[in-house]
């Protein structure tokens, strides 16, 4: 394989160091990070770069692995041993040689479960600046005694967090009605509901009966204040009790818990959560009394900035917000501020600090996402959102020279969305900065500076340099997959011929979640949807949320259990759930299955064998051979997972890990197993002439043709060649996994069970994370779905899968508070004709549809 030089013409892919490094590039040689292959590249600053490759060819390893490792390296080098022990240090590249190099900023994908606690404001850092902007030139009130620090001004904070709801805005508490949902009952019949069952129940009413009460007439007849003792008293009263019921009436002493007591004891101290999930229903939620829903304490509130709480003030559209603050940030001829809380608006401190949020605020607004705002909660933003909120917080840094890294800044974007993106990149550029961005979206490539694409294929059959040059060379390079795709002479991924007819029809009325207000959705059955609109018009909302709910509540929902919560110390989400009116269809399906990109795994210990199921097929065929049978050896023995087969020095992990106190952490494979994660009577048994660690070190491709005798296991490796993951390892932690790769192995888990129709399924936005290529691939899939009698639901921005498929749902027009509607539904030919003042997707649909009917 060469490397095609900036003429075209090809040059040797080895070359020394010093003869071919030039001065504006950043020359890469030797990198052997992952699959790459010793790879020599010449990348050129000042410039906007695109990585381009198929899913897994390497493009990340030399971004980000490679070269941005190597920058981060050099810095932290130059930091003190003491200060670098604080910072999370990366690993060394493996690369021979890196120079032209500047500083590097990266700007990753980060999949994490989101805190309820972290808000538009958090992750962007406005929050903070509004906090000193009232801490330090709010105006107080007349009986203030000092100034609040800024913290005071904080949910999160203990000096700010409002007492009763803890800072969350939301307070959950039990009611008379929620604890007894049935007045007319006696105690004895278990009008208290709350109260535990068996002898713990009857104990309880047996306690109630010694103190006095009547536990024989109906709930209601009971005195007001009985009553509310009984429910809600923190006494705990221990009185001697003699049943009734047993044959020896024993006599004991017996403590009184009251219903309230008995719930907040259970959800904060049991270790059950069977018991948890049945108290849980006596429990309700609503805004916090005593805040208002902001989480604040009063002190706080009471300060107030141009009129407005913290609160109002962060309730507020990020537009609004800006226009609001304007006035501060203009002012002419501020006054000078003192320490007293009295130095409040009109000061310079309130000037500086105006100024500072307007202009920050204004690179939000300019970025489409004027309609969120500072309180707006992240679990409840779209990827596309996410993702530029993320660009935003760089924008405003001023660097200059350095080398921004980015992971598919596109991902979760619409393609009017991605506009406005590439601004910001060619500001960036203009700013004196490198941009080099791994990216799939073939809009994005076409309007970069300079292409390296990565290749040919994914896995081992890829790291290698199969173009480098400018954007408009890599058209003529034969060997790569990406550049039919940039030039548009790519065979259509449509389905060829008429749309598919919609079997029935699933209808959803008077839908009222988040931004869809009052919507009536029509849902066709028995074809392939996709669900369009800008970034934050309710795409998902609609379908991951409300569909799935909807659906989920009716049928049998075989969606991937969620992996265990994470828990950060905060109350569950503050969403009050999908509100839907009427719902009709829903006897045209049996099964629900929701696919996500949520990881399959957070620890090494789960990977691509394990999650599929695959790997218990192959530990009972080990389990199965003699040499297994006369040791005594069962299917258990062959796990990493527990005691017994694995190596106990690393407990299964196959490396181990020196923390070094200055340097970055060394991970080196583990001296007892040299890597293979079992001890060694585990690997004398073999099958075909390979251990139990030959197999997980094995890619799909290879092992769909070692393990084709196991039944169970061929059907799931045919699978996930079909999805076009051939390139992973069986054993492949589920750390290293993109969120695009997770979300085909769910998938491919799911396709590898027998057809049987009648299932609704629902994805959102399965191509993100996946080349052009790839996502010929993905619809195959898909489309196999529905000729099985299946309905199949997707959210999607590629324009290749909305124009592949037979009907398309429209949201808008905008996003936030200006979407939620559907704007158009039809055939993908349909949507292309109409006016792009009707449907923002019509334009790029037409286009894609266009340039496909000219290929």
């Amino acid at each position: 394989m060469v490397i095609e030089s900036p003429n075209n013409a090809p040059a040797p892919s080895a070359v020394a160091p010093s003869a071919i490094a030039r001065d504006g590039f950043v020359s890469v040689r030797g990198a052997g990070e992952n699959n790459l292959r010793g790879v020599d590249v010449d990348v050129p600053r000042d410039a906007v770069v695109a990585f381009t490759g198929v899913s897994g060819s390497g493009k990340s390893s030399l971004a980000f692995g490679t070269i941005y490792a190597e920058a981060q390296r050099r810095y932290l080098e130059s930091v003190a041993p003491y200060a670098r022990r604080l910072i999370q240090q990366g690993h060394s590249p493996h690369v021979g040689s890196i120079t032209g190099l500047p500083p590097a900023v990266a700007l990753q994908q980060r999949r994490g479960t989101p805190s309820v606690r972290s808000t538009v404001g958090t992750l962007t850092t406005l929050s903070n600046s509004l906090r000193m902007l009232y801490s330090r030139a709010g105006t107080y009130p007349a009986d203030a005694v000092e100034r609040l620090e800024s913290d005071a001004f904080s949910p999160n904070t203990a000096g700010g967090a409002c007492p009763r709801c803890h800072g969350l805005g939301i307070a959950r508490d039990v009611t008379e009605e929620t604890l007894v949902p049935d007045p007319s009952l006696t105690i004895r019949e278990g009008a208290i509901a709350a109260w535990p069952g068996a002898w713990q129940g009857k104990n309880l009413r047996d306690v109630v009966g010694e103190l006095g009460h009547d536990i024989d007439v109906p709930w209601r007849e009971l005195p007001q204040q009985a009553r509310d003792w009984l429910l809600f008293t923190e006494e705990q009263p221990v009185v001697e009790v003699t049943p009734q019921r047993d044959r020896v009436a024993k006599p004991y002493k017996g403590r009184f818990w009251s219903a309230k007591s008995y719930v907040m004891h259970t959800l904060r101290d049991s270790k059950s959560q069977q018991m948890r999930d049945r108290v849980l229903p006596f429990m309700e939620s609503g805004p916090c009394g005593v805040c208002g829903g902001s989480g604040l304490r009063p002190e706080a509130l009471a300060v107030t900035f141009a009129g407005l709480s913290i609160a109002e003030a962060n309730a507020l559209p990020l537009a609004d917000l800006a226009a609001h603050l304007e006035p501060a940030a203009t002012l002419e001829h501020p006054v000078a501020a003192h320490g007293s809380w009295t130095s409040g608006e009109g000061t310079e401190v309130s000037v500086t600090i105006s100024r500072d949020l307007v202009q920050r605020l204004r690179v939000l607004v300019d970025l489409g996402l004027g309609y969120l705002s500072l309180s707006r909660a992240t679990p409840t933003l779209s990827p596309g959102e996410m993702q530029r909120l993320r660009i935003a917080t760089q924008l405003r840094s001023g660097l200059f020279g350095v080398v921004y890294v980015l992971d598919e800044p596109s991902a979760g974007l619409h393609p009017a969305d991605v506009e406005p993106l590439l601004a910001v990149l060619a500001a960036l550029k203009d700013a004196g900065n490198s941009v080099f961005v791994v990216e799939h979206n073939m809009d994005v490539v076409r309007r970069s500076d300079w292409i390296v694409d990565v290749g040919p294929l994914a896995g081992e059959g890829g790291g290698e340099i199969i173009y480098s040059g400018p954007a408009g060379g890599l058209v003529d390079v034969q060997a790569s997959l990406t550049a039919p795709f940039l030039a548009r002479t790519a065979p259509a991924a449509a389905v060829d011929g008429a749309a598919r007819e919609p079997s029935a029809w699933l209808r959803l009325e008077g839908i009222r979640r988040h931004n869809l207000q009052g919507l009536d959705a029509a849902v066709p059955v028995g074809v392939l949807t996709a669900v369009t609109g800008v970034s934050g018009s309710g795409k998902s909302t609609l379908v991951s949320k409300v569909l799935a709910e909807a659906v989920g509540a009716h049928v049998r929902d075989d969606t991937p259990a969620d992996l265990e919560p994470v828990d950060d110390g905060t109350a569950p989400e503050a969403d009050t759930g999908s509100t839907v009116a009427g719902i009709g269809g829903l006897e045209a399906f049996d099964r629900l299955v929701s696919v996500d990109q949520k990881p399959i795994g957070r620890t090494p210990r789960s990977n691509l064998a394990t999650y599929t199921g695959l790997f218990d097929a192959v530990r009972k065929a080990f389990a199965a051979t003699p040499a297994a049978r006369s040791r005594g050896f069962g299917a258990g023995r062959f796990s990493f997972n527990v005691q017994g087969g694995r190596c106990e020095t690393c407990q299964g992990e196959g490396f181990v890990a020196v923390e070094l106190l200055f340097l970055p952490g060394s991970y080196g494979p583990c001296p007892a197993c040299a890597g293979s994660r079992y001890n060694e009577e585990t690997l004398e048994v073999t099958l075909d002439g390979r251990t139990i660690a030959d197999v997980l070190g094995m890619t799909v491709d290879d092992a769909a043709s070692a393990l084709r005798d196991i039944p169970a296991a061929a059907r799931s490796l045919a699978t996930l060649q079909e999805v076009g993951l051939g390139y992973l390892r069986l054993g492949q932690p589920a750390t290293e996994l993109s969120g695009g790769e997770a979300q085909r192995i769910k998938l491919a888990t799911e396709l590898q069970r027998a057809r049987r129709g009648h299932t609704l399924y629902l994805l959102d936005e399965p191509t993100t994370g996946l080349h052009p290529a790839d996502v010929v691939l993905l619809l195959a899939q898909l489309r196999k779905l529905v000729e099985a009698g299946n309905t199949v639901v997707v959210v999607e921005h590629t324009m290749a899968v909305v124009a592949a498929a037979d009907w398309v749902i429209d949201l808008g027009p905008g996003g936030g508070s200006a979407g939620g509607r559907i704007v158009a539904s039809g055939t993908p030919a349909h949507i292309a004709g109409l006016a792009p003042e009707v449907s923002a997707t019509a334009p790029y649909l037409a286009e894609h549809l266009g340039a496909r009917s000219g290929a």
